[in-house]
Order: structure tokens, then C-alpha cells, then sequence
């Protein structure tokens, strides 16, 4: 690639840098989400207390590096020429007039993940228990991202994004759905009968 090709092409992505940079983003916080996702349930699965991984760091790091995503997905977007779209209207459900549902969804989901997973630095004054029983709602927050994804985002049509969202989604969902079936499933007699006694 030569000198003019880089320049031409520098130049026709001018106009659609924040654009750009926003695709970007948003792709990168829906990998990173769903890779938190698979590590906060691995957590509290079977297969991790059979394996001994200790995945808290990496449930911490995904999720924080998920919300700067999210943050940079929205507030690049501040600069796009197009759109010219208000701070209210990325960050105020119902408030933006481009795709109001799917614009409302993305940003509920951001709110929503937001609270949930910085109320784990809050989880000794909220209690343990209380906090685990909130913080699962996080993963309904992920589906939410993932339903703004699929219908707002400019690349929700093309066959690449469908295989690669199918790619990070799929395990996560499998994962979120075997805790569910566990979760569905009557108590052992022995923990019946522990229960009874306490």
C-alpha cells in the first residue's frame, strides 16, 4: 500500500471516523460482554469447583473493560456528522428520535450492566447474598445489549456479524440456560431433609 492509497483512504473514512470507531466499539463491548458473561456463570458452576479455576479476576477484568466499550460505543457518537445525536440522547431512554426501541434498549442495557456490575465494590454494605440474587439480573442486561445489537446495528444483517455473534453468544447462552434448569430442579432428599432442620 502506497502513500496515496493510505491518504485516499484516511480521507474517505474521515466523514465516518466516530461512525466507524462506534461499530467498533459496540462489536468489542458484545464480545467482551458475552466472554463475562461465560466467566460469571463458569463461577458458580459444577465445572469450575471440579477444575479449581478461580475466574473472579477475569469476570472483573471483562466487565470492566465491557463498560469503557459500551462508554467509548456511545460517546464516540457525539462526534458523527450524520446522526449529530445530543448526550441525552445516548444516555436518556426513549429521548434520541434515531431508532427510539432499539437506541432505548442499548442504553437501559448499559445503565442496567453499569449498576449491577459496579455494585460488586458495594456488595459488603448491600449484603453478600442480597447482591448474588441482584447481580444475576445482569445477564438478562447482556440479552438486552445483544437485542440492541441485533436491532440497531449497522453490520446486524451481514452474514460475518450473525456467524461471530452466534460464535460468543451461543456459549453464554448455553451456559445461562443450564443454570437456569439447574436452578428449576427439586432439591436432593438430603438437602430437603438439611433444610427442614434449620
Amino acid at each position: 500500500m502506497n502513500l496515496a492509497s493510505i491518504t485516499l483512504t484516511a480521507t474517505a473514512a474521515g466523514p465516518h471516523l466516530f461512525w466507524l470507531a462506534s461499530r467498533a466499539a459496540g462489536i468489542v463491548a458484545l464480545i467482551l460482554s458475552s466472554l463475562g458473561v461465560c466467566a460469571g456463570l463458569l463461577m458458580s458452576s459444577r465445572l469450575r469447583r471440579r477444575h479449581g479455576a478461580d475466574l473472579r479476576v477475569a469476570h472483573e477484568a471483562l466487565s470492566l473493560a465491557t463498560l469503557a466499550a459500551i462508554a467509548v460505543h456511545g460517546l464516540t457518537l457525539l462526534g458523527d456528522g450524520f446522526l449529530k445525536p445530543s448526550l441525552a440522547d445516548i444516555s436518556v431512554p426513549f429521548v434520541s428520535g434515531y431508532e427510539t426501541l432499539w437506541t432505548t434498549a442499548g442504553i437501559v442495557a448499559f445503565w442496567a450492566l453499569a449498576l449491577l456490575g459496579l455494585s460488586y465494590y458495594l456488595r459488603a454494605r448491600i449484603g453478600v447474598e442480597r447482591w448474588r440474587r441482584l447481580h444475576r439480573l445482569a445477564a438478562l442486561a447482556w440479552v438486552l445489549g445483544i437485542v440492541h445489537s441485533l436491532g440497531e446495528g449497522t453490520d446486524a444483517g451481514e452474514t460475518w456479524f450473525l456467524v461471530m455473534t452466534a460464535i460468543v453468544v451461543a456459549p453464554a447462552l448455553a451456559l445461562l440456560a443450564n443454570r437456569w434448569l439447574l436452578s428449576r430442579k427439586p432439591a436432593a432428599p438430603r438437602a430437603r431433609a438439611i433444610a427442614r432442620t434449620e
